[in-house]
């Protein structure tokens, strides 16, 4: 069974929505992990359906190492992220992780990624869950 990590930060809205589209489209046939940089977002993410969840910097550097791939929006590879809340051990950590990155290009930090299309969130999901976590298979 493939484990797939999704991290999120402040609400955990993003990470919600991915988790609940990967549940829509693979069922129970994944084991969904929701690593949250705080109680809040992980919580949001478990009520979204994940299997299970961890909260904090050492939760999420640990469990990534053990994960096939990892979802969530790009500024979890951005230190200082989310307020603060993406720690530079955590970006590090994600960055340098074996598992396979799926990254959805949405940041609220002063950071613009040319060539990326301004789809809304709800399309930027289905792309993901659709086309890229496909091709992990």
């Amino acid at each position: 069974m493939k484990k797939i990590c999704v991290i999120d930060g402040q609400g955990g809205g993003i990470g919600s929505a991915i988790i609940k589209k990967i549940k829509e489209v693979y069922g129970e046939s994944v084991e969904i992990i929701a690593l949250g940089t705080n109680a809040i977002a992980t919580a949001n993410m478990l009520k979204a359906r994940a299997n299970k969840g961890a909260s904090g910097e050492n939760a999420i550097i640990q469990t990534i190492k053990t994960v096939d791939v990892i979802v969530g929006p790009i500024s979890i590879l951005m230190a200082n992220a989310m307020m603060g809340e993406v720690t530079p051990d955590i970006a590090n950590a994600i960055s340098s992780a074996c598992a396979e990155k799926i990254l959805i290009p949405l940041s609220q930090e002063n950071i613009r990624i040319a060539g990326v299309s301004q789809m809304p969130l709800p399309h930027l999901i289905d792309e993901l869950v659709e086309n890229h976590l496909k091709k992990c298979e």
